[in-house]
Parts: C-alpha cells; sequence; structure tokens
C-alpha cells in the first residue's frame, strides 16, 4: 500500500522539491533579461537589493539597542514588536530571493564560467530557509552555496561559510570569491596561523570562509576578552 500511496504522491522529500519548482522557474524566467543587462547594470543590483533591505534592516537595529536599555517588565512586549520586524525582514529576503539568485547565476557565468542548473538552485532555496541539503559528489555544493550566501550578506550583518578544514576555506574563498567581488562583496578567510589583525579584517568582510574549529575558538576568545578593542 506505502509503495502504491508513493508512486502516486511521491516521497516526503520528493513532496518538498515539487513544492520549490515554481520558485526554480521563476529564476530561470529572470536568466534571459538578466544576461542581457552590461557588467555595471548587473554590479549594481547589490546596491538596489541592500536599498531594499537597509530600512527594516535600520529598524531592527534600532530596536536592539533600546530593548537592552529597557526595564525586564516591558522587553516582553519589545521582543514581539522586534520579531515582527524580523518576520518582515524574512518576507522582504523572499521576495528578493528569484532575482537575486538570478544575478548570482550570471555573475558567475561571467566570472568563473559556471552557471547554476536546477538542482543548485533547489539546493540554494533550501539552505536559505534554514534547511539540508545533501547533495551527493559532483553536484557543484561549493557552487550552491554562493546563492544563499550572497543573499545573507545583503543586510551588512556578514555571513560565515563554515568548510571542515583551512584547505577548503582557503581553496573555496579563492575560487568562489571573484563571483562576490564581482557583485561588490568583500571576502575574508580565515586560518589556523593568523594574527589578530588579519583575523579582525576577514571578520569585517560581507563574506568569511573558516573551519568550524577556527569560527568556535575565536568565539570563545572574543567572550574572554575583556575589552572590545582586544577582540
Amino acid at each position: 500500500m506505502m509503495d502504491f500511496l508513493t508512486k502516486i504522491f511521491g516521497t516526503h522529500q520528493e513532496r518538498k522539491v515539487k513544492k520549490l519548482l515554481p520558485l526554480v522557474n521563476e529564476i530561470n524566467s529572470l536568466e534571459k533579461k538578466t544576461s542581457r543587462l552590461p557588467d555595471k547594470a548587473l554590479q549594481g543590483k547589490t546596491d538596489e537589493f541592500r536599498g531594499k533591505l537597509r530600512p527594516i534592516v535600520t529598524k531592527i537595529d534600532s530596536l536592539e539597542k533600546e530593548m537592552a536599555e529597557l526595564p525586564e517588565i516591558e522587553k516582553e512586549a519589545a521582543k514581539l514588536h522586534l520579531q515582527k520586524r524580523r518576520q518582515e525582514l524574512d518576507s522582504l529576503f523572499e521576495d528578493i530571493l528569484p532575482e537575486a539568485f538570478a544575478v548570482v547565476r550570471e555573475a558567475a557565468r561571467r566570472t568563473i564560467g559556471l552557471r547554476h542548473y536546477d538542482v543548485q538552485l533547489i539546493g540554494g532555496i533550501v539552505l536559505h530557509r534554514g534547511g539540508i541539503a545533501e547533495m551527493a559528489n559532483g553536484e557543484g555544493k561549493t557552487l550552491v552555496a554562493t546563492l544563499p550566501v550572497y543573499l545573507n550578506a545583503l543586510d551588512g550583518k556578514g555571513v560565515h561559510l563554515v568548510t571542515i578544514n583551512d584547505y577548503l576555506a582557503g581553496r573555496d574563498r579563492d575560487w568562489m570569491g571573484p563571483v562576490y567581488e564581482f557583485l561588490g562583496l568583500s571576502v575574508g578567510v580565515i586560518q589556523n596561523q593568523m594574527d589578530n589583525v588579519s583575523r579582525r579584517g576577514a571578520y569585517q568582510c560581507d563574506i568569511t570562509y573558516g573551519t568550524n574549529n577556527e569560527f568556535g575558538f575565536d568565539y570563545l576568545r572574543d567572550n574572554m576578552t575583556p575589552t572590545k578593542e582586544d577582540q
């Protein structure tokens, strides 16, 4: 009986993927238009997207600062207001997603000669929405990451991309860096033997590659450091 139902309705994962196909089709529908843009116009999309996000991001920053100074009795109402604003930001990211992904796809084609396939677009959507995208060797996981990383870097808060070792962190930064840099984003990498000044510079970039160990230990070091200047 289960086999019969699976043939009709598909597996749980297949149903999830099916729900994403209209969004993939929307991204694909923008490809021809995006491919015709001159370099400057394509690069200008980053400022355009950031302009759409900036008002709500600024409002969230302001609310977070205000909430830190509120008495405990007033914080619950402030949290609800902040949560609503964050939901608005999430919704705005979703609105921007199709064109942002189309822009990254075209930037990758122009800079590193690679084009995201539909399966990679699906992986990028899943990652942006906080899911896990399991992909086999050779399906382009490194390229997939450029989609959600670019989108989430647009709010100016910085994105950390975690790899398993220093070699991959450096390799992926060098390989995918031209895509981000073409679109006006700065890219850094954290390596094991870096000094504090170099680390600070890498963390100040829009996008920072590194390993789970480096990010984890830097977080601990920052929280054990008595002054902000030493972080």
